[in-house]
């Protein structure tokens, strides 16, 4: 399928302590970056929340507090997720509703500023 892209798009896939997007902590962020001509970058980065991972959300996505635990924080990794995402367009599943507002809480916590109003928000559950 050939993708009419005005500009890059970034889907997310978050992994959290929790589900609670203002206090939960990202625990693993995978970044799939769709360039206009079809080509594709790939990230993915295990992170260290600083607080313990939910008995249930690990159950769910299988990273414990020891996997994580020599992982760099959010805040180390945070130039380099902005560089990666830098004037592109979001998106996910339940992207809007979970894993773009808990980024956003990242970026609040450790002060960084980060507007994504200027962007195309695209939540494929919403599709």
């Amino acid at each position: 399928m050939q993708l009419n892209l005005k500009r890059p798009i970034v889907f997310f896939d978050i992994e959290s302590t929790g589900l609670n997007v203002a206090t939960d902590r990202i625990v693993e962020l995978c970044v799939v970056k769709v360039l206009p001509n079809g080509d594709t970058e790939i990230k993915t980065r295990r992170v260290n929340p600083t607080i313990p991972i939910s008995k249930e959300s690990a159950a769910i996505h299988g990273i414990n507090d020891e996997d994580v635990e020599n992982a760099p924080t959010f805040k180390e990794i945070a130039n380099e997720v902005v560089n990666f995402i830098k004037k592109c367009d979001l998106g996910g599943y339940n992207s809007n509703k979970f894993d773009l507002p808990v980024l956003a809480e990242e970026f609040l916590r450790i002060g960084y500023p980060v507007d994504f109003h200027q962007r195309k928000l695209v939540d494929v559950q919403q599709i």
